[in-house]
């Protein structure tokens, strides 16, 4: 979908600093701060997006979690969406259903920002959630299509290596090096400099015109679909279509369509660019303007039954790197002049809305991330109150713990 959108080209204004060591509108986060957000949350939501400004924080994390243990306990959501295929959201919701194996070992497939050991706490909860209602559990879903899963590249070479096996080197050449982007994201792969160079897509594509060659494959020949998938998951990703918006129109529609089949109230974690209720435009490509939203095509399906909630921090050791102050036209840099390790602040209330509203960039530290470019890791709004409706902000955050 395009969005025409130019109101993120007006200036930025940062609200004006607080006077005193606290602002008046901060609020001191703290559990009984967690069961208000909770409760203002229920209030009106069907689906609740939480996002966080990294996937490295401890911190941010942590309120994520926090928010979820309660509205699951009190307030009936029974349902956590996200960003992660249908494949890797199944063996997680079959882990919280049913306890067979190990949380760590449900996070195998899964995208590497989730398998952490706060994550795999997280699935101890739910599953003991689950043990204690089985007729009412929460489930597990991801928001991503059905994609190529790494047993694919190995039945193509398979076929081949028994049909051809003259070609089996030429197309393990393709596949093997970019088989690896399953594991780190090739845009993440370019960052780090461990990119063999040529872009995945085209091996994908040398691949699939040499499996086309083969005598005797039919159209619908499982071994052609399985080299299709390939393609399409290289082209499809943020190197292949450079691009981070990803599919949001698929997440959403796979967030409601659960919601709408089940009843249930939903919970979707992602990053603040993903869950904003608004187009977002990314630092890093602000060529592309303003993108589409998952949380922006929920609120405009769910209206105010869709609340979105962000959670920011001003600086920290994050592990895979430093993260210095940010600079002054960052919304970060003014939450963080409040004396206090976290507050938030209610977006929805007249009176401070008016106080923060306007175009606000917003701090986003990802696996590309780079502290000599600080000043482009960072999102755009045109409204910072109609984006989202709740900031969490805390002042220095530390790192997650990676599972083996």
């Amino acid at each position: 979908m395009e969005n025409t959108s130019t109101a993120v080209q007006a200036p930025f204004r940062s609200p004006v600093a607080p006077s005193g060591p606290r602002h008046a509108d901060a609020r001191p986060l703290s559990d009984a701060a967690l069961d208000t957000i909770a409760q203002k949350i229920s209030e009106t939501a069907l689906v609740v997006g939480i996002g966080e400004s990294t996937r490295f924080s401890r911190e941010t994390f942590g309120v994520q979690d926090r928010l979820l243990h309660r509205l699951v306990h009190h307030h009936g959501f029974r349902a956590l969406a996200i960003q992660d295929t249908v494949a890797a959201g199944d063996a997680l919701d079959r882990y919280v259903r049913s306890g067979d194996g190990s949380a760590a070992s449900a996070l195998d497939g899964a995208w590497r920002p989730w398998r952490t050991v706060e994550m795999a706490t997280t699935l101890e909860w739910i599953r003991e959630f689950n043990q204690d209602h089985p007729n009412d559990p929460v489930r597990i879903l991801g928001v991503k299509p059905v994609q190529t899963r790494l047993e694919d590249y190995d039945a193509v070479l398979d076929h081949v290596r028994r049909s051809a096996p003259e070609l089996t080197a030429e197309l393990a050449s393709h596949l093997d090096p970019i088989r690896t982007a399953h594991h780190t994201d090739e845009h993440v792969q370019r960052h780090q400099g461990t990119h063999p160079g040529r872009p995945f897509a085209e091996h994908a594509r040398d691949a699939l015109a040499l499996v086309r060659s083969l005598p005797g494959l039919g159209h619908d020949d499982d071994v052609l679909a399985r080299m299709r998938g390939i393609v399409d998951y290289h082209e499809r990703s943020v190197a292949g279509r450079n691009d981070y918006a990803g599919d949001a129109a698929a997440w959403a529609e796979a967030i409601g369509d659960h919601q709408r089949r089940t009843g249930t109230r939903v919970v979707y974690w992602d990053g603040i660019a993903h869950t904003s209720a608004t187009a977002t435009t990314l630092g890093m490509a602000p060529e592309n303007g303003p993108r589409p939203s998952v949380g922006g095509m929920l609120r405009e399906a769910y209206g105010d039954a869709y609340v979105s909630v962000a959670i920011g921090f001003h600086h920290g050791d994050l592990g895979v790197t430093v993260v210095p102050e940010p600079g002054a036209d960052l919304i970060d840099a003014t939450l963080g002049q409040v004396d206090l390790p976290a507050h938030w602040l209610d977006l929805r209330q007249d009176d401070v809305r008016r106080r923060w509203d306007g175009p606000a960039k917003l701090r986003v530290i990802g696996g590309v991330y780079d502290p000599s470019r600080d000043a482009t890791a960072h999102t755009t709004v045109a409204s910072l109150a109609d984006a989202f409706d709740m900031l969490i902000h805390f002042r220095e955050a530390s790192a997650v713990r990676w599972l083996p």
